[in-house]
């Protein structure tokens, strides 16, 4: 019996996913077609016809849960506490000494490594 209601509920959907595809790729269609009109116009005209292929996906069951997760994840990323200018470039400070000092010690384990193979093989000076 699950699946029945299931499946009745999946038709208008599938519908309904279609014709959001179809909005969205009729708008990418016209934006090319009519190439010899003003760039201003075709862009105002893909944004408005993507804008009625989401809100016609958006109808969906899985629409309506994508829509759902982006209000929420709007929501979470008003909450983060984002660093100040100051304490940006503080950390990017330490992160570029950091990055330094990695690359410094490198080259000096590098350097180590070439001498030992040149005593073990008995080439070079």
């Amino acid at each position: 019996m699950g699946t029945s209601v299931q499946t009745t509920a999946a038709i208008p959907d599938l519908a309904k996913w279609i014709g959001a595809f179809a909005i969205l790729a009729s708008s990418i269609a016209g934006f090319y077609y009519w190439s010899d009109e003003s760039l201003l116009l075709r862009v105002i005209g893909l944004l408005v016809l993507s804008a009625a292929a989401v809100f016609v996906a958006v109808q969906t069951e899985k629409g309506r849960a994508a829509w759902d997760f982006v209000r929420e994840s709007h929501t979470e990323v008003r909450k983060v506490v984002w660093p100040t200018r100051k304490e940006t470039t503080q950390t990017t400070l330490i992160v570029i000494a950091m990055v330094g000092l990695v690359a410094i010690i490198m080259w000096m384990l590098d350097g180590l490594l070439a001498w030992l193979v040149r005593l073990l093989l008995g080439t070079g000076t």
